[in-house]
């Protein structure tokens, strides 16, 4: 399982746990028990414009047909989750609904271009709810930062959207059509994220809906919050990796000031021994009293990590006395910060 863009599972991500498991559950079903109903989930554009039946433009987009479909979206949602932390529940749906809706009117239109440009006809297209998937790279691309965390022949970097990235690559290879529904989502999250023609206003979910959902079915999908509790096996190792960094970056910083303030002592007792042999004193006295003045900025405590960056991390899924501990070991860094979170 990939977990590179966050920690704490699905903890505030109601909506992720259910497209988790719902759709998983009924692809499940219809490949091994129910294989004759698959006929009811097919996306078949080609009956949608000659037969009028706009209803498989609902079934056909829900279900993934295909397995290896179901499983790579599943992980692509599963690191999706830090998004709907981000972004919160309501909004995080507004999006994947505006999407879905815009990804349908978009796939007909680029199946009617294929047509006209290339001449080839698109009667089916991969079912499931990947259009949205595929649209959720946007604000990945955008929002989530970017942790650099190795590098391939000392030139190509590994960052924690690394994997993300080829999940998303194996998905578009499952299948010849998959490009049209990939960049039907890709196109739809730039209008919703762009809010070409108040699609935002448009197509979003409404306060009452979303409290009404809220009280009835958030309370079956939400997770309750991970409780820190001392990691075994493979965890511990880099658990304390981590934590050694912390603390040896934390002796650094106080074996700077320390050699800092031992250098100070040595230069004033020097000054002092030539000032009491020759009578320099007037001449030494205001050069101490500057170095006093420069060296006080590094004697001052350091700052407390702003609010700001302290939400952005929380909300990413991290508690706050880690993020607190994390800021403060890399003196309010947050890209190294995120990276220290990331190790965990």
């Amino acid at each position: 399982m990939i977990a590179s863009t966050g920690s704490s599972g699905l903890y505030k991500a109601p909506l992720s746990k259910g497209l988790l498991l719902l759709p998983s559950a009924l692809s499940l079903l219809l490949a091994f028990l129910f294989q004759q109903q698959q006929s009811y989930f097919v996306y078949n554009l080609q009956a949608i414009k000659e037969s009028f039946h706009v209803w498989k433009l609902i079934s056909g987009r829900i279900v993934c047909l295909d397995l290896k479909d179901t499983f790579c979206s599943s992980l692509l949602i599963y690191n999706f989750r830090t998004l709907e932390r981000r972004f919160g529940s309501q909004k995080f749906t507004s999006y994947l609904l505006g999407t879905w809706i815009l990804s349908a009117l978009f796939d007909i239109l680029l199946v009617q271009g294929v047509e006209v440009v290339a001449g080839l006809t698109l009667s089916t297209l991969p079912s499931g709810f990947l259009s949205p998937v595929f649209a959720l790279f946007v604000p990945f691309y955008c929002s989530m930062p970017r942790v650099p965390l190795a590098h391939i022949f000392g030139w190509l970097p590994i960052t924690n959207k690394t994997l993300v990235y080829i999940v998303g690559l194996q998905l578009l290879a499952s299948s010849p059509y998959m490009l049209v529904v990939a960049f039907s989502g890709v196109i739809s999250g730039l209008f919703y994220s762009k809010d070409v023609l108040n699609v935002c206003q448009v197509l979003c979910v409404p306060n009452w809906v979303a409290k009404a959902f809220s009280q009835t079915v958030e309370p079956i999908f939400s997770s309750v919050e991970p409780v820190s509790e001392a990691p075994v096996g493979m965890g511990a190792t880099v658990d304390i990796q981590r934590q050694q960094r912390i603390e040896l970056l934390d002796q650094q910083i106080m074996l700077s000031q320390l050699s800092q303030i031992g250098r100070r002592r040595q230069d004033q007792i020097f000054i002092s021994f030539l000032g009491g042999i020759f009578g320099w004193n007037r001449f030494f006295q205001p050069l101490r009293q500057r170095r006093a003045v420069n060296h006080a900025e590094p004697q001052a405590p350091p700052p407390p990590a702003p609010e700001e960056q302290v939400a952005r991390l929380m909300e990413m899924g991290f508690s706050r006395a880690d993020v607190l501990t994390a800021l403060r070991a890399s003196n309010n860094d947050v890209n190294l910060a995120t990276n220290f979170l990331l190790q965990r």
